[in-house]
């Protein structure tokens, strides 16, 4: 008879998202039940340039083949590293592992074009780990009409459901995203807007930093009301989910469009009004979208911003708003480890979607296998 030990399978699951800092790695034990629990997780930030070669792909422009090639190909590499540093930390060897679970970086997200670009050489990294890779997540459900993403609310559901409690997830990565679970309501998801996206490209343009700290530059700065309201005017605020969105609309070209009319603005007082923009932009979905909520647990990037946390607590008063490490997973953990849990389900034939969330015509098993 097989003990319990035999029957767990591991999984690694890397995610490097729209925030462009570097990778999350989670490793992933999965029981017979299919229940997860996170074992260790690492991070790898980007060398220098990578960040650069991401965001010139994102527009169009000249060779793109090639360097979405070559870039491909040193992303391969630093999730190899990441994965060679996560099993160094866990003492454990390549052959405990299933599979790797692997996002890759988005370059383009165009779901009214039917499709979704995310790279990242898979074959490449199976060569270089010696493990399986299950990548490519979103295709299947672009493909059966879906948006691709969110793609995480079905392992929200089945990590951080509650039947005493309606709670709204909320991941603020580049891009703010939630999943609502109601006890009485089906589960929706979808992207709010911009999370970190807009206030990280302006803090870099301005002070040299990648990041505001805590959100400290913005506390310094002020609303500028018209501007806000110019910003939540755009026409995605206004669209009903499912829907989804990226630095393909919410770049700095669409800042400086909203910014015409006022040349002379405070960077910080611009700096504070992007943050109201997270904040009101999430505050409005929650509203409309999920009523009668109880607590709102946040991860992503966006949760160390502790002004952004204070302006969000200041829009819904009523809701306890605290971090996803209350349900038993850090803020850093749960992204990373969501595509484990995806390349498990993979594994096993389940379908990973959630069609009420992506708008696909019904549940699709996600991914392809590139194997080691």
């Amino acid at each position: 008879m097989k003990s319990r030990h035999d029957m767990i399978e591991r999984y690694i699951g890397l995610m490097s998202g729209t925030s462009l800092d570097g990778v999350d790695a989670v490793l992933l034990e999965m029981d017979a039940q299919g229940k997860p629990q996170v074992v260790e997780d690492s991070f790898l930030p980007f060398p220098a340039g990578v960040r650069e070669q991401v965001l010139q792909l994102q527009a169009i422009g000249h060779n793109e083949l090639d360097l979405a090639a070559r870039l491909a190909n040193t992303l391969a590499r630093i999730y190899a590293d990441v994965v060679a540093q996560l099993l160094g930390k866990a003492a454990l060897p390549a052959a405990a592992i299933r599979a790797i679970g692997c996002h890759g970086q988005t370059i383009r997200h165009a779901p009214h074009a039917a499709y979704t670009l995310q790279i990242g050489n898979h074959a490449l990294l199976a060569e270089l780990t010696g493990i399986d890779v299950i990548g490519d997540f979103r295709s299947r459900d672009v493909a059966a009409g879906g948006h691709g993403a969110p793609l995480v609310p079905a392992f929200h559901q089945d990590v951080f459901a509650s039947d005493t409690e309606n709670r709204v997830i909320l991941n603020i990565g580049g891009i703010s995203n939630l999943t609502r679970l109601h006890r009485s309501l089906p589960v929706i998801g979808f992207d709010c807007g911009p999370g970190n996206m807009l206030l990280d490209a302006w803090c870099q343009r301005h002070t040299g930093k990648p990041y505001d700290a805590n959100g400290d530059w913005a506390a310094s700065g002020r609303l500028h009301q018209s501007l806000l309201q110019q910003m939540m005017a755009d026409d995605y605020f206004q669209l009903a989910p499912p829907k989804s969105t990226g630095r393909d609309l919410f770049d700095l070209n669409w800042l400086e469009q909203q910014l015409a009319a006022w040349p002379a603005l405070d960077a910080a007082d611009v700096q504070h009004t992007l943050l109201q923009l997270t904040a009101h932009s999430i505050a409005g979905e929650v509203r409309r979208h999920c009523p009668q909520t109880q607590s709102m647990h946040v991860c992503g990037g966006g949760a160390h911003n502790a002004a952004l946390m204070q302006a969000l607590q200041q829009q819904l008063p009523d809701i306890r708003i605290c971090s996803t490490a209350e349900l038993g997973l850090p803020v850093h953990q749960v992204e990373a480890a969501a595509f484990a849990w995806l390349a498990w389900r993979f594994c096993h034939r389940l379908p990973a979607n959630l069609p009420e969330v992506t708008g696909a015509a019904g549940l699709r098993v996600l991914g392809a296998l590139y194997p080691a």
